[in-house]
Parts: C-alpha cells; sequence; structure tokens
C-alpha cells in the first residue's frame, strides 16, 4: 500500500478499513497489549512486528535507547529491535487506561497508556491503534519514555524532609549557595527558565548544581527586554515544574510578570544561583574526566570548579545576536541596534524607525512604536507565516494546553508522544482550519503588499520554530495597524546597504531612517560555547536545534560531542519537559547506571 518513508494520517480512506461501531477499546487495548508484553519478554521481534502496521512509528524518548529517537516502517522498528529490544529487558508491562479517541472526522484510534520497566528505568508508554482490513488493531504509533530511574526517586511527596529546623536554614542556606564545603555536581550557565528548571530538577533528585547567571536578577533576560514583549503561548502551556501558574494568571504572561516568577522559582525552590557572575574558560581533565570552569563574580574575584558535568542554558541563539553585514554601515549617522538591546517605543519618540526583519519581534516592537505615535516602517526581507493567537491558539492547544484540559504531566505526554514529523500532518489540517478563519485579516494584510506563507508544506509555525526558531508571528494586533498604514510596510526591493539618512534599495528607492533595529534573530548557538572551550573541543560541537532526518531537535538536551558537555534549551513547555530526561540522564552517569546511547548521526 505504501512505502516505509510515506508520510501519511491512518484515515478511512487511507487505511481501507472502517472503525467498528461498537469496539470495546479497553479489551482491544488489553488484548493488544498482553501480546506485546509476551513478544518483548520471550525477545521475538518478529513477534512484536506482527503487532504494528507496515508503515508505523516508533519513539523513543531516553528510555530504550537514551537518546530522542524516531523509526518509521517496518524495516527501520526491526533493526531498532533487533539491536534493542534483548538488551534493553523491558518487564512489568502495565495497561494504566485506554479510551477511543476521534482525532479528525474520518480517523479514529484507540489510545492506550501503559507503563513498564527495565532494569534501569522506570517507563511510560502510549500506542495509537487502528484497524485492519482484515479486522485485526495494529498500533501505527508507540512511544517510549524516560519518566524515572529506579532507586533513585525524586525528593518530592513523600521523599521531602520531614525534619524540623530551628533557627539553622538561613546558615545552611549560605553556605550551600557559596558552596563553601566543596563544588557542585554541575555548573549551568544560564538562569532562564531552562537553567531554572533543570537546576530544580538535579536538586530534587540529589544531584548539587550551580547556577552561574550574568544578569544582576533572574528573570532579567525577560525583564530587560522590550517592554510591549508578553508570551504568545497560553497559561497552559507555559507551566513551569513543580509550582504552576495561579488559576488568576492571565492566559497570556507579560515578560516583566515572568521575569518576577521565575525569580520567585528560584527562591521557593531553593536552588543555588550565582548572579553578576560569567564563566571565563571551561577545559576538560582528561584523565579524571572533570570540567575545570573558572567562574568570575561581579567583584570581579574568580572561582575555579571541578564538575562532572557542564550544561549551556543559554536560550535562543545563546543570546548571541544575528547582525546581518549591511553595506554603508558606517556612513550612517543614526542609531543601529538589535532587537534585544531595544526597551521601549519611548525612547525614540519623535523619530523614524525602520525594522529590519517581519517576524514576532518585529511585529512586537513595531506595533508599540506605532501606538506611541512613532514613524515605524518594517522592511519585511522574505514571506512570514501569520496567525491570529485568537483564532489559531485554540485550535491548535484544545484539548491538552486549554482550560479544563488535563494535568500538565499528563498533557505533556500524550503531546510529546506523537512523532515530530507524523504532528506535522495533525498540523496541515489544523492550520487550514485556522488559514479560512484568518482569511479577512490575511486578505487586507495581501492588499497592501504584505507577503505571507502557509509554512513549511501548509504546517503552520511549529515547523518553522524546529527548524529555524523563526519565520513566523502569532498576530495579537500589528496585523491590523499594517492594514490600517499605521504601521508602514516595505518589501519591493532588495535592500542594498545604509546611506547617511537612511537606507537605499536596488531598485533605487531609500527609506529615511533616524533608528534602524535589526529584529534579525539569532546565531550560531555554537558561538558563545566555543568562546570558553578549547579549540577541539569547539570543533566536536554538533549543530544544535533544527530537525535531523528522523524528525527529532539535533544535539540539544543531551550531550554535545564531548562526555558531561550539554546544552539545555526551549521555550517553557519544552523546558518543562526535558529538563526531567537531562536530569535523569546526568543522575544515570553520576550513579554508575547510564547505558550506551543508540544514537542517529550528528550533523557538525
Amino acid at each position: 500500500m505504501s512505502t516505509e518513508t510515506k508520510h501519511y494520517l491512518p484515515t478511512v480512506d487511507n487505511l481501507q478499513a472502517a472503525f467498528p461501531a461498537d469496539v470495546d477499546g479497553q479489551k482491544v487495548a488489553q488484548d493488544w497489549l498482553d501480546s506485546f508484553s509476551k513478544a518483548v519478554k520471550a525477545n521475538d521481534v518478529d513477534g512484536v512486528l506482527a503487532l504494528f502496521h507496515p508503515d508505523a512509528w516508533w519513539r523513543d524518548i531516553f528510555a530504550l535507547t537514551w537518546d530522542l529517537r524516531t523509526f518509521q516502517g517496518s524495516q527501520k522498528i526491526r533493526k531498532f529491535l533487533e539491536d534493542r529490544l534483548a538488551g534493553a529487558k523491558i518487564q512489568n508491562i502495565k495497561l494504566d487506561n485506554a479510551r477511543v479517541d476521534h482525532p479528525f472526522d474520518d480517523l479514529t484510534w484507540i489510545e492506550l497508556q501503559f507503563n513498564f520497566q527495565t532494569d534501569v528505568v522506570g517507563g511510560t508508554g502510549i500506542a495509537r491503534l487502528v484497524p485492519t482490513a482484515n479486522g485485526e488493531f495494529k498500533a501505527f504509533l508507540i512511544w517510549t519514555n524516560l519518566e524515572s530511574l529506579k532507586d533513585h526517586p525524586e525528593k518530592t511527596g513523600p521523599n521531602r524532609n520531614f525534619a524540623p529546623n530551628h533557627g539553622k536554614w538561613l546558615d545552611q542556606r549560605k553556605r550551600e549557595q557559596e558552596f563553601a564545603d566543596g563544588d557542585p555536581d554541575v555548573l549551568i550557565v544560564g538562569g532562564g527558565q531552562s537553567g531554572l528548571d533543570l537546576a530544580a530538577r538535579l536538586k530534587l533528585l540529589g544531584v548539587s548544581n550551580l547556577i552561574i547567571e550574568k544578569q544582576d536578577r533572574i528573570g532579567d533576560q525577560w525583564r530587560n527586554r522590550y517592554s510591549a514583549l508578553c508570551l504568545h503561548d497560553p497559561v497552559w502551556f507555559d507551566h513551569m515544574p513543580y509550582i504552576p501558574f495561579p488559576e488568576s494568571w492571565p492566559v497570556y504572561t507579560p515578560a516583566q510578570k515572568l521575569a518576577n516568577w521565575l525569580e520567585f522559582f528560584a527562591e521557593a525552590l531553593e536552588l543555588d544561583i550565582w548572579t553578576s557572575s560569567v564563566v571565563t574558560k571551561a577545559e576538560r581533565e582528561e584523565a579524571s574526566g572533570k570540567w575545570l570552569v573558572t567562574v568570575q563574580k561581579g567583584d570581579g574575584s574568580e572561582r575555579i570548579f571541578r564538575v562532572n558535568h557542564l550544561v549551556f542554558a543559554l536560550g535562543l541563539g545563546g543570546g548571541n545576536p544575528n547582525l546581518p553585514n549591511i553595506p554603508g554601515r558606517e556612513e550612517f549617522q543614526g542609531e543601529t541596534l538589535h532587537s534585544t538591546l531595544h526597551h521601549a517605543a519611548k525612547d525614540h519618540v519623535g523619530k523614524k524607525v525602520v525594522i529590519i526583519g517581519a517576524c514576532t519581534s518585529a511585529h512586537d516592537i513595531a506595533a508599540d512604536y506605532a501606538e506611541h505615535g512613532v514613524d515605524v516602517t518594517i522592511y519585511q526581507r522574505s514571506s512570514t507565516y501569520v496567525m491570529t493567537t485568537k483564532e489559531g491558539m485554540p485550535r491548535l492547544m484544545q484539548p491538552l494546553y486549554w482550560e479544563g484540559g488535563p494535568p500538565t504531566e499528563q498533557a505533556d505526554r500524550l503531546s510529546n508522544s506523537v512523532p515530530i514529523y507524523f504532528s506535522k500532518l495533525i498540523a496541515q489540517r489544523k492550520c487550514a482550519h485556522i488559514h479560512e478563519a484568518d482569511k479577512e485579516l490575511l486578505d487586507g494584510l495581501h492588499k497592501v503588499g504584505y507577503r505571507t506563507n502557509f509554512g513549511e508544506d501548509g504546517s503552520g509555525f511549529l515547523f518553522l520554530s524546529l527548524k529555524r526558531v523563526g519565520g513566523y508571528y502569532l498576530d495579537v494586533g500589528a496585523c491590523q495597524m499594517i492594514i490600517d498604514g499605521k504601521i508602514k510596510l516595505k518589501n519591493d526591493s532588495e535592500l542594498e546597504g545604509f546611506t547617511k539618512t537612511g537606507l537605499k534599495f536596488k531598485d533605487g528607492s531609500t527609506l529615511d531612517a533616524d533608528v534602524v533595529l535589526y529584529a534579525t534573530g539569532f546565531g550560531d548557538f555554537r558561538d558563545p560555547i566555543r568562546k570558553l572551550v578549547p579549540g577541539d573541543v569547539g570543533r566536536k560541537l554538533p549543530v544544535i536545534w533544527g530537525l535531523n532526518d528522523e524528525g527529532e531537535i539535533r544535539a540539544t538536551w543531551r550531550e554535545l560531542g564531548t562526555p558531561g558537555l550539554w546544552y539545555m534549551m526551549g521555550n517553557l513547555a519544552w523546558s518543562r519537559f526535558f529538563s526531567k530526561h537531562v536530569a535523569l540522564q546526568i543522575k544515570a552517569q553520576q550513579e554508575g547506571i547510564f547505558g550506551e546511547r543508540y544514537s542517529a548521526p550528528p550533523v557538525y
């Protein structure tokens, strides 16, 4: 019917099999899982494959591969099982729950959730079963996930500290924060949400760690960005681990509010942090395998730490702004700055501003300028994917990340259980409805010459984020300002360079400007790391972010080509979910129970 590399939704038409109206989903799920468990226990690769559709997908998140892997089609799943099934020693497979799910009118499957163990890990799994022409149900999607380590639970709930502390806590915290009694196991460079999430996870696994943050306060990464910055993801998607946002929290969080929450989070969870501090050098001792990391504090003093693990949690692009090389910059008599250095529209009242770039930051900043009466023009170099948050977010986020949805941990499992390239097929359908709902706005943009696209293969913004970390705008009002002429638009010619008074273009046109603001994203994520590590280590750094051939994020959330060197990043949702996996990997290495990675070839 299809080849192993063909991606399609298992609809009634594609399967040539209807979903029975009277099916007992619980019984089908239990019968399938019993057969799966029997085949796994016997290391029967053929028996396992007999339970799968020929074009099935298997996504493993660190449970059986100690890596992020996706295998699609019988041939690739067979190779994976032949290589890993016997050694994994999967056991104690137990059904958690099952239900009949209807993602679309023409797509119905049985979704079953199960728990399992290996000799080392506790795992969760999700399988989605579809009907076949002969009446059997077979797995079309299966997911196995690292959930915990045997004998190493988090220090939460019944494992929390029950001992009273009378008058000693303050002095204990001071010594802990100073690391007066020794070095931490892990040094984390960066105190944004990804660094904080990881530090909290490690602490509750009993792994000592220290965050090195260059800003004066936790949250300054958000607090000091442009004042109009507001999250475009809804609150249900953005909870942090252990301490969710209050029920009264707004759906879309202002950046300054998030900054204060990060600071509160760090204090409440007693995270060890040195602010106003920077790493100036990091090198690995070959004999001991430890990292020697030189840290300079705000007062100029230095300390060299010997740690087992060095984690860079530097955010998008490592905070390394991408500044395009535009000829004639030295002639320009006005001001130039990157969006990371922009603070507020009121700084440029009475001036003409040109913003180079046409994605999220560009629109947010332009709208702020327009609201303050500033003459602002967006220079759009290429087409932009536009989706309104009003129409798009409910369609994309419901039912998992919306009011009335499941608990966050459960939503995370369900969301991440879908292979990324398969999720593209779902996104294409949802985004088609969003495009129709946004039609009036998009038509208005097209009438004034604004160029749009529908994302990669019509999949919207998700894959632009996964591949480029940009290329889209989730509209909260700036688009109407463009249509109304409150934000001017220039996109009819390629930029040639600066003039004394602004910009010139290859068609001979010019734009006067007092301020040229670059909303041009960030550079290579590896550059800030390469400034700190030896050249041979820097050369071994694989490409960070983007998708590999299997559809998995490259390099992030695992080691970076050298033992003990890690990269941790992501929006609030990804940081929440994958910080657990990074912490469990590090804990497993600390305890000597980490297995051998089964990795896809890296890209350098």
